[in-house]
């Protein structure tokens, strides 16, 4: 009997904890079926998906220089103990050789991942607004685990060349599509600028902390181990997307208008001003990067731990430089041309004091200065892309964000392979004045959007810039709103605003009647 009872128990606390189980898989789905607890999630998925990017994209940066190097050695003296076993001759000729044509490889395998992303992103950002932004995210995710795992397991330069240019496949898809669905999610201005700069902020981490991350994996735990870490934190974040937005059976976007083509955006002014920006603040940190830690061996005798931390402070005023555009932003929308203009110039002057620096300490100072105005530069023209396509093209922002990463993926490719062939032909110091000189001259350039940014989305230009047939319903119905909005608006003069919350008056007012009258559009 006492058996039986312990069973009896047994079975009632299983079948307690299996209805436990059940109500908190139903709050769970209902949490996910709310709006805004479902685009909190999103935002961690995206959020995950960009760390990953960028920590892959520079976890590499102290592993295959020294890997690389290991390969070259060990073929080296195979070569050389074949072709001369009985000679032990002065080599130095040829270490140089090895050396240089070492250096470019490396640079050609960092700049292959943003080359492959450059071209790829045309297409990715058409193919995200036709199918919307779940499964491209997917896509992206999938290839970015395949190309850590080849990171993992490749052991020559092909190998590990194929691994690093299909990460920038993934990429395209990726980054353009999370930064889109982040835009797409958060559509009142103060919440888009807070999502995309909480975005920026992991983006951030993860470039600063993946050198000392695959730094110490390596040295203590093999080549393989920060890539399949990387990896099994990809595929959790893959598994989180399947399981919160379900891409292949939400089809939410099937009715959603014809986003605005790509080459339409690219000759917008204000959007190639924008992507200008993006390029030019970004390209200081591009030509450092690959350069720095020569110079500093060179002029500071600097030691390898120094060299290996030398963006790691400068993660501090970057997540400051979002933060504090995010709150001027909140305060100020109409400014965001400012907060950007301001960043290139604080770029432009801590690029200019680089090389007057003579120790580690002081090479801090403009290294803080110029990831502080990079922050303010994206975090303010990030949103102003979104913003920019509200009020002149149609709300789909594929093919917007698109160009943003294009405008990323030009300082980047050509940063590996352009810097050094500056630094090697004019010099370091040239170099950072050049590039301190192109930021505070473009500045100005941002002047263009000032009037721009005064719009309100609800004024769109795009009855008066678009030069073709509405496309679909959708433009119809839209269009055929504004005319009868600007009618209203310049008749009587005491018209229905729209009030703190988005609710359009007019609209609704139009709508109860369209409904009580029979459908218009049909």
């Amino acid at each position: 009997m006492d058996g039986e009872g312990g069973s009896s128990g047994l079975a009632k606390s299983a079948a307690v904890k299996l209805c436990e189980m059940g109500e908190r898989t139903k709050q769970l789905g209902t949490a996910m079926r709310d709006p805004h607890q479902q685009r909190r999630i999103i935002l961690v998925i995206v959020c995950v998906a960009l760390l990953l990017d960028n920590m892959l994209y520079m976890v590499i940066v102290p592993i295959i220089p020294d890997y690389l190097a290991d390969l070259e050695s060990e073929q080296s003296e195979h070569v050389h103990v074949v072709m001369h076993p009985n000679t032990s001759g002065n080599s130095t000729s040829q270490d140089k050789s090895n050396k240089d044509n070492l250096d470019v490889q490396i640079g050609v395998l960092f700049a292959s991942k943003a080359i492959l992303q450059l071209l790829v992103n045309p297409l990715s950002g058409t193919f995200i607004d036709r199918v919307g932004y779940d499964i491209p995210l997917l896509i992206g995710l999938t290839v970015m685990f395949i190309s850590t795992c080849i990171f993992a397991v490749g052991e020559n330069y092909a190998t590990l060349f194929a691994a690093r240019s299909l990460q920038g496949l993934g990429s395209a898809f990726a980054d353009t599509s999370g930064i889109a669905m982040i835009a797409d999610k958060y559509t009142e201005e103060a919440e888009r600028s807070t999502a995309l700069g909480i975005a920026l902020a992991f983006i951030s981490f993860g470039s600063l902390v993946a050198p000392p991350f695959g730094g110490v994996l390596y040295e203590f735990a093999g080549k393989r181990v920060p890539f399949i870490v990387l990896a099994t934190i990809c595929l959790a974040d893959g598994f989180l997307l399947l399981t919160v937005i379900k891409p292949f059976s939400n089809r939410t976007r099937e009715n959603m208008p014809v986003g605005t083509p790509i080459y339409r955006l690219m000759i917008d002014p204000y959007i190639a001003v924008v992507a200008g920006a993006l390029t030019v603040a970004n390209i200081p940190l591009a030509f450092l990067e690959p350069t720095i830690a020569n110079w500093m061996e060179t002029t500071m005798h600097s030691s390898q731990w120094e060299m290996g931390l030398t963006w790691l402070p400068a993660f501090f005023p970057h997540v400051l430089g979002v933060y504090i555009t995010v709150k001027l932003a909140a305060k100020n929308p109409h400014l965001q041309w400012f907060y950007g203009a301001l960043g290139m110039v604080i770029i432009g002057a801590s690029s200019c004091t680089v090389p007057a620096c003579k120790t580690f300490g002081q090479l801090i100072a403009p290294l803080c200065g110029i990831c502080f105005g990079i922050a303010l530069v994206d975090t303010a023209l990030l949103p102003t892309l979104a913003f920019l396509v509200d009020v002149r093209h149609v709300s789909v922002y594929g093919s917007v964000y698109a160009i943003a990463d294009i405008s990323y993926s030009v300082a980047y490719a050509m940063g590996p392979i352009v810097a050094g062939q500056i630094v090697h032909t004019l010099g370091f110091v040239q170099l950072n004045l050049g590039m301190g000189l192109v930021n505070v001259l473009y500045a100005p350039a941002l002047l263009l959007l000032r009037t721009v940014c005064q719009m309100k989305p609800s004024y769109s230009e795009r009855d008066n810039l678009l030069d073709e047939a509405p496309q679909g319903l959708y433009d119809t119905i839209k269009m055929e709103e504004r005319r009868v909005k600007k009618k209203g608006y310049s008749s009587a003069g005491n018209c229905l605003s729209v009030d703190e919350n988005g609710f359009d008056a007019f609209s609704a007012q139009r709508s109860m009647s369209v409904e009580s009258s029979g459908p218009e559009y049909t």
